[in-house]
């Protein structure tokens, strides 16, 4: 067995903007494919530009795509009814940004696609997102590591224009 330590860096903004603006935002410069297809082309393609023109058609202005999300603040409602603050993960990323990284360090392939937290607090609306390169630190890859930094500035813009 082996154990590695990671030390992970949390980027958080925080906004003024009512919950659904801060999301909306978001969610205007990501992709957002239907993923059932999406694995069906991805798994069709037949060589690596196939592969680029399909991730090219679902990612968004910020280069990036919706993997997955999980509404946590319905499931809060359920307890604690309709003054539950609104909280959403967002799993989002870029298959071929993925592909880079995971290529050179294995174990990226834990950390990718990302999360973004958006959730409601009394001081205001949170952006959250824990670094890639601070999780691809321990593993000492200069190249993983630009990939990483790379989207890293891509995720922590999207997060800025969307805390506004």
């Amino acid at each position: 067995m082996a154990t590695r330590s990671v030390q992970v860096q949390r980027i958080t903004y925080i906004s003024r903007r009512p919950f659904a603006e801060v999301l909306a935002r978001l969610e205007s410069k990501i992709g957002h494919p239907d993923m059932s297809k999406f694995s069906k082309d991805v798994a069709a393609a037949s060589t690596d530009e196939e592969l680029e023109q399909v991730v090219h058609r679902a990612v968004g202005p910020a280069d990036l795509m919706e993997f997955n999300r999980m509404d946590f603040g319905a499931v809060l409602k359920k307890e604690l009814g309709p003054k539950a603050p609104q909280s959403v993960r967002l799993l989002v990323g870029n298959p071929l940004i993925m592909k880079q990284m995971v290529k050179r360090v294995p174990d990226a392939g834990s950390y990718a696609p990302v999360t973004i937290l958006v959730d409601e607090r009394p001081d205001g609306i949170h952006l959250s997102y824990d670094t890639m390169a601070s999780y691809l630190a321990a593993y000492g890859n200069p190249d993983a590591l630009k990939v990483a930094r790379d989207l890293d500035s891509k995720i922590e813009a999207l997060l800025a224009e969307a805390a506004g």
